[in-house]
């Protein structure tokens, strides 16, 4: 069975840049390249894999587009842009026909600001994407979901895919609003979530799969097999679990589903969303 990989980073490690990978994370301060996950995936069923930026800056998105080009099981990439920049349009007309390009994220669970996705720069900026035909991928944690909710709904023409499930407080098993404004987010049928980035909200060396399942069954049962992606989060994932382990706790979680409602969250879903 074939698996479409919606969420992994690449990058070359220093320091300053990745200064958010702090102690308890040591595992992964170097670099990552396709050649390193290319022996990652061997043997798991991954055959392809969409990159995601790991820096907010040009050089970045253009670094993995370079890349993607280079490497044909990279099928896709998620980049950065100023969305808030009154030259956006100029910077997007730059990348108009780029094959790998398939949409942009902010890192909006680093902003200070808790009305900063609902800013309105920001959001002229995500007005423009459609055009280009690129989505948008929502990176926050649950506390901003309210907020990510609103700002959804300023834009219903535009297609958006929710990372980590939004960065539940699985270390504490708290559960409660995030569950609400989950089933709320996913009434509308434009936004997309990623089964991704779970495992590292839990306990790094504790976490267990019954104290995941809570989650997912939320996911599960809020977006349906229809609007569900497998992503794995390499190599922040290293951190709590080996990649192949990741794998085969999404194929476990979701075998009671059909044959075509798994092959929709493995890889189906994500060569429509992502136009593979």
């Amino acid at each position: 069975m074939m698996i479409i990989d919606t969420h992994h980073h690449l990058w070359q490690y220093n320091p300053v840049e990745f200064d958010w990978i702090d102690d308890e994370m040591a595992i992964i301060r170097k670099s990552f390249l396709p050649d390193d996950l290319q022996q990652t995936i061997k043997g798991t069923g991954i055959e392809q894999v969409i990159t995601v930026q790991a820096r907010q800056t040009l050089e970045e998105t253009d670094w993995l587009l370079t890349l993607a080009e280079k490497h044909d099981f990279m099928k896709g990439v998620i980049g950065w842009v100023p969305l808030a920049s009154p030259d956006l349009d100029s910077v997007l007309e730059k990348y108009k026909g780029n094959l790998w390009l398939k949409g942009v994220r902010h890192v909006v669970q680093g902003e200070t600001d808790p009305e900063f996705i609902l800013g309105q720069d920001f959001n002229n900026g995500i007005t423009l994407l459609k055009e280009y035909d690129l989505l948008y991928e929502i990176l926050i944690f649950e506390h901003q979901l309210p907020n990510s909710i609103r700002f959804v709904d300023k834009h219903p023409d535009q297609v958006f895919v929710l990372d980590h499930i939004a960065k539940p407080k699985i270390k504490t098993n708290e559960i409660k609003d995030w569950k609400n404004n989950m089933y709320e987010l996913a009434k509308r049928d434009n936004v997309y979530c990623k089964l991704s980035g779970i495992v590292t909200e839990a306990n790094y060396k504790t976490w267990n799969r019954e104290q995941l399942q809570p989650y997912f069954d939320v996911v599960l049962k809020a977006f349906g097999p229809e609007r569900l992606m497998f992503g794995s989060d390499w190599p922040v994932c290293l951190v709590a679990t080996e990649y192949e382990q990741w794998v085969n706790i999404v194929r476990g979680i979701i075998s009671g589903f059909s044959q075509t409602e798994q092959d929709q969250i493995l890889f189906k879903n994500a060569q429509r969303v992502y136009n593979i």
